[in-house]
């Protein structure tokens, strides 16, 4: 694949400007080959009553064009909507990185961010109760950098070779196509990590209001490289200018009702950037020096945890601002494609399990769902120069000539970089260890922990709240006594006070109504007091 700065041998390549494009309509209507139409009203037919004859190739190509049109649903992150825009650095973190378009306070870079709603289905309402997808294209000029996370800073579980079972718990039914808790509450009854998540999930976090007040995070732990090749652990974070909001359930419902339409949260980013009310997101980071990891009583690199941030404070490093809408909904929203395996140098993954294997399936899946050349659509194909020796492909329309597509060649003056820079391009740590399929050691997942102490800093709203959705998903018909008695379990090593609230509610002793307000009974500071 090659970029528009040449096509190998020297001369300059013409492939961009061969793309075909609506600036270059006719004033009349043709076919997808050029030919003119001269009926665009009927088939071609044996009389004016008679059969369809198979030799109307215009009507041939217009529904088969018709049937294909659709590009297959992700599996995940299905429902989204794309804006475009760009990244200034306010704070130079050149001591941590070598990534050039993070180095120089002023710096701008392109972007391309997409927002989404993970679990559910490409037209599926958007005040669902639903992780949100947080993911962001860097067009650096030193390549393309993708960050692609969620609105909520852990996971479910800690190890990718779940995942598969994961998205199956959570997605709808097999037998009847509807979600179903019970399903997903039997899943990570068995992965008691799960437990910090679910009480963002379940909580007042559980449904963003829109995309302009959307939090983000990378959830997973990356690698910063600087140019002396010191690593350093990272954890990124988004907030936006506006502030973080969120909606009840009630809420959520009249939202979609009011408006009559699923999409609010859609309607409202576009209008906002169409009126120039651009948002606007400061980007964060949460630094650690990897000599440092093992004094945790966490391991910093299991994504259902979070750095606190007494401990880890967050450092301002720049602002991205959304000021454009996309041009075409489905060349840039739906085909926009994302992998954590898309980095520069001076910006790596880590050795989090979850993350290794996301690096592996997200640009796989979009091999398969949008193709093998998926990379040379604009919106997913860098800014900058680009140069190999990948070759054809399904729909590869790069434009390229000479008789050399491999390398090393004596015909060929094409370089790697220089080796200086190898130093800064991915992380030098030693690994070393027995090859075992196993979790991480005992002592470190500390599973309740962090649930217990989020859940004791909620004001008695957010307890309630959350309380009102768990015993809600706890109550589903078909979820058995044994899923529940292993839920309450787990609850009580969370917290103590949470798991009698929903002990109570499932009893029918609190109305769920008076749950929802926060009147969970007794002083909302004692509610919580034992500990896991």
């Amino acid at each position: 694949m090659q970029g528009n700065a040449s096509n190998g041998n020297g001369s300059e390549a013409s492939a961009t400007q061969q793309l075909p494009t609506n600036k270059d309509n006719t004033p009349y209507l043709t076919t997808n080959q050029g030919t003119r139409v001269y009926n665009n009203d009927h088939s071609l037919t044996v009389g004016p009553r008679g059969p369809i004859l198979m030799e109307d190739f215009h009507l041939i190509e217009k529904l088969q064009q018709f049937d294909r049109e659709k590009t297959p649903e992700r599996v995940v992150h299905a429902r989204g909507v794309t804006a475009k825009g760009y990244f200034e650095v306010t704070h130079d973190i050149s001591h941590l990185t070598s990534a050039a378009f993070l180095n120089g306070v002023g710096s701008k870079t392109e972007v391309a961010t997409r927002f989404s709603l993970v679990t559910h289905g490409r037209d599926s309402p958007e005040g669902l109760r639903d992780v949100r997808g947080f993911a962001t294209k860097f067009y650096t000029s030193e390549g393309n950098w993708d960050l692609v996370g969620n609105n909520i800073p852990v996971f479910f579980i800690r190890d990718g070779f779940k995942f598969p079972d994961l998205v199956h718990a959570l997605r709808p039914n097999p037998a009847n196509n509807i979600q179903e808790a019970w399903r997903f509450l039997d899943f990570l009854s068995f992965h008691p990590e799960s437990a910090h998540m679910m009480t963002w999930l379940a909580g007042m976090e559980g449904i963003a209001a829109d995309y302009r007040h959307l939090e983000g995070y990378g959830v997973n732990t990356f690698t910063l490289v600087n140019a002396e090749g010191k690593s350093t652990y990272v954890k990124f974070h988004w907030r936006p200018k506006l502030g973080a909001k969120f909606m009840t359930d009630d809420e959520a419902q009249s939202t979609g009702e009011f408006q009559m339409r699923h999409s609010h949260a859609t309607h409202d980013l576009y209008n906002a950037i169409a009126d120039g009310n651009f948002p606007q997101y400061d980007f964060y980071i949460q630094t650690l020096d990897p000599k440092d990891e093992y004094t945790l009583e966490f391991d910093p690199l299991d994504c259902t945890k979070v750095w606190p941030e007494e401990d880890f404070p967050l450092q301002p490093v720049g602002t991205m601002t959304l000021d454009r809408n996309v041009d075409n909904f489905h060349n840039e929203s739906e085909q926009i494609a994302f992998s954590p395996a898309v980095t520069i140098g001076g910006i790596g993954l880590s050795n989090d399990k979850v993350l290794q294997s996301r690096a592996l399936s997200y640009a796989d899946t979009q091999r398969y769902r949008i193709g093998t050349n998926y990379q040379m659509l604009p919106i997913n194909a860098p800014k900058c120069p680009f140069h190999n020796s990948h070759e054809n492909g399904a729909m590869n329309f790069m434009e390229k000539t000479g008789q050399v597509n491999y390398w090393p060649s004596t015909l060929e003056s094409v370089e790697t970089s220089p080796e200086g820079k190898e130093a800064h391009t991915v992380s030098k740590q030693e690994v070393s260890g027995q090859r075992v399929k196993q979790d991480i050691p005992e002592e470190k997942q500390n599973d309740f922990k962090q649930a217990g102490e989020r859940f004791r800093k909620m004001g008695v709203r957010e307890r309630g709240q959350l309380v009102f959705t768990l015993s809600n998903w706890m109550a589903d018909p078909k979820c058995t006594s044994e899923i529940r008695h292993r839920w309450l379990d787990i609850w009580e090593q969370v917290d103590g006070g949470l798991a009698a609230a929903l002990k109570a509610a499932l009893a029918g002793q609190k109305p769920l109504q008076a749950i929802k307000e926060g009147k969970l009974g007794g002083h909302p500071d004692k509610m919580g007091a034992s500990k896991a």
